[in-house]
């Protein structure tokens, strides 16, 4: 062991009376020794019923619990704040800065010398690596895997991304709302995150490409026995990082992020893990930035088949080959000095994958779209830089200029987007704002604004749609978002009014509202964009408003970034 003793042992250790109560209270049936200099393991478990993604989290924290026994530790459950991207009202982005700071809080203040997070569900994975990275003791992600796939009328349903398919096709009339409603009961088949390659499924694979999941576990299906194998040595996985003092700041390097990019691009997956990677690295020192996404990533090939930005479905790609397949493929584009949780780097053992279904994973050489990787841009309308994901965006609609049809709120557009008189055909441009961090408060999944019904009955399916928010990793569409700064911290979004000619080159990285710097200077914004929906006066949105950052560095709380350690100096007593 690189430490003396254990962090732990500033508790346990002693003969005073601070010791004594520390010890006393803990034992309960626990063995004498355990107090005895043994690594103590908090499992951080996000399980809970209102997290239905998560559920199954106290299963997999039974066999981590075995594997820190086994090798030698006390495993300590550890529930922490868990976020339910399908359940929280306004957002669960509101909250993934508090979950972070919670869990920060309580890894520091607790006797605990390592950590096992058990995440899934789209925020919390990323909560949790924000709050291990600032308290900086080692730590180990458990993701708890996709659902199931169902079905409906003999076809796969792609959670997330389905809803807005069989949604739109209900309100363009080519299915009944009797049928989109019976397809509710085949969506969710089993225990387990989106089947897609949505935030949750792109953040589990994102982690292993940062290094911080057990190898080749990342992808398991949640129904799959391997994924409690996976969590077994996990258990034991841990002990070995304590004794060698792996900590996050040892091993999340600037090449390990480089490797996130890259495997981001490959698996086509969400623009969520944007701001969740730029807030980790803000955590961690790490000095990375919007352009790196593009810089990076913007050449790699899309090699996975995915929904949404193709055909299949989570389970699928596990059994065609999982994500040490697509690795063992833009290899050569990987930095091999990133080590992972192992000690060991991130390219080892990498010929020993295979692709075992092609329609599914593509080769290098044929891959399912070239140069695919998030791009990002920059014009008038965004100073600050927005993003877009052409993987999951119509070609036809990648150069494209029309005019602006604004919606100050998503209550705006949702009250008018099917009012017959709406002045609205397939060049129109949508811009929706006061969706941001401030505006909304928490930046919203709703940049994927549904289409008018006229257009949906005219066969119409996408059109350019800009926004200040984010999107659903399980979404699709020609959708420019994360537009920095947003409307509501004065950015020029809050200018553009209906009729503007916006025009959008994705090639050439521009977004811009076709108006001289002269005309934009002249005019003022409409003070909903600026005010926002309806500011907090009290609590955590009241904190968040004041203090939150912009989507170009990665929506954290400008006192949260950084790295505030593990050592707490006063004694409870």
């Amino acid at each position: 062991m690189s430490q003396e003793a254990p962090r732990s042992a500033q508790w346990y250790a002693g003969q005073d009376r601070n010791s004594y109560i520390h010890r006393a209270w803990m034992r309960r049936g626990a063995p004498a020794d355990s107090f005895d200099g043994k690594p103590q393991i908090a499992i951080a478990n996000t399980a809970s019923d209102l997290t239905p993604c998560n559920a199954h989290l106290d299963e997999v924290a039974q066999h981590v619990k075995m594997g820190v026994w086994e090798a030698g530790g006390v495993p300590l459950n550890l529930p922490v704040v868990s976020l339910g991207e399908t359940q929280m009202r306004p957002t669960a982005m509101l909250w993934r800065n508090m979950a972070a700071m919670a869990a920060e809080e309580m890894f520091r203040a607790n006797p605990v010398d390592g950590v096992v997070l058990l995440g899934g569900c789209d925020k919390t994975i990323p909560a949790l690596l924000m709050a291990a990275a600032s308290v900086d003791i080692p730590a180990i992600v458990v993701p708890g895997g996709p659902m199931a796939t169902g079905t409906f009328r003999g076809r796969p349903l792609g959670c997330g991304t389905d809803v807005w398919r069989l949604s739109e096709a209900s309100r363009g009339g080519e299915l009944s709302s009797e049928d989109f409603l019976t397809s509710e009961s085949s969506m969710i088949r089993s225990r387990g995150h989106c089947n897609t390659m949505g935030t949750a499924s792109t953040m589990a694979l994102v982690a292993e490409a940062l290094g911080v999941v057990l190898p080749g576990l990342a992808g398991t299906p949640a129904v799959d026995s391997n994924l409690l194998a996976g969590a077994h040595e996990t258990g034991r996985l841990i002990l070995e990082m304590v004794r060698a003092d792996r900590r996050p700041s040892t091993m999340i390097t600037r090449a390990s992020f480089h490797n996130a990019i890259v495997a981001l691009a490959a698996i086509g997956g969400s623009t969520n893990a944007v701001v969740h990677l730029l807030a980790i690295a803000g955590r961690l020192g790490v000095e990375l930035t919007l352009d790196d996404f593009d810089r990076t990533g913007a050449e790699v090939p899309l090699l996975v088949n995915l929904q949404p930005s193709g055909t299949f479905l989570m389970d699928d790609f596990h059994r065609a080959g999982g994500f040490r397949s697509v690795l063992r493929e833009v290899r050569d584009l990987l930095d091999p000095e990133a080590i992972t949780i192992t000690g060991r780097p991130l390219v080892d053992g990498l010929d020993s994958a295979r692709i075992w279904d092609e329609e599914v994973i593509r080769s290098r050489a044929e891959p399912l779209q070239r140069d695919a990787g998030i791009a990002v841009l920059r014009g008038n309308l965004a100073p600050g830089g927005a993003v877009i994901k052409p993987s999951a965006a119509s070609a036809h609609l990648m150069q494209h200029s029309g005019p602006a049809v604004v919606f100050e709120s998503i209550e705006d557009l949702r009250a008018r987007i099917d009012d017959p008189d709406l002045d609205v055909d397939e060049n129109s441009v949508f811009v929706l704002r006061g969706c941001g961090p401030k505006g909304y408060p928490g930046m919203p999944e709703v940049s994927n604004m549904p289409l008018p019904r006229k257009l949906l009955e005219r066969g119409v399916r996408d059109v350019v749609r800009i926004c200040d928010g984010r999107m659903s990793g399980t979404a699709y569409g020609t959708v420019v978002l994360h537009v920095a700064p947003e409307a509501a911290a004065g950015g020029p979004l809050a200018l553009v009014r209906t009729g503007d000619t916006i025009r959008l080159d994705v090639g050439a990285r521009t977004i811009d509202v076709m108006l001289t710097p002269e005309q934009l200077a002249a005019r003022t914004p409409d003070p909903r964009s600026v005010a926002g929906y309806a500011q907090p006066t009290r609590g955590w949105e009241r904190l968040y408003v004041d203090h939150v950052l912009q989507a170009d560095t990665g929506v954290d709380l400008d006192f949260l970034v950084g790295s505030s350690g593990s050592q707490v100096r006063r004694e409870s007593h």
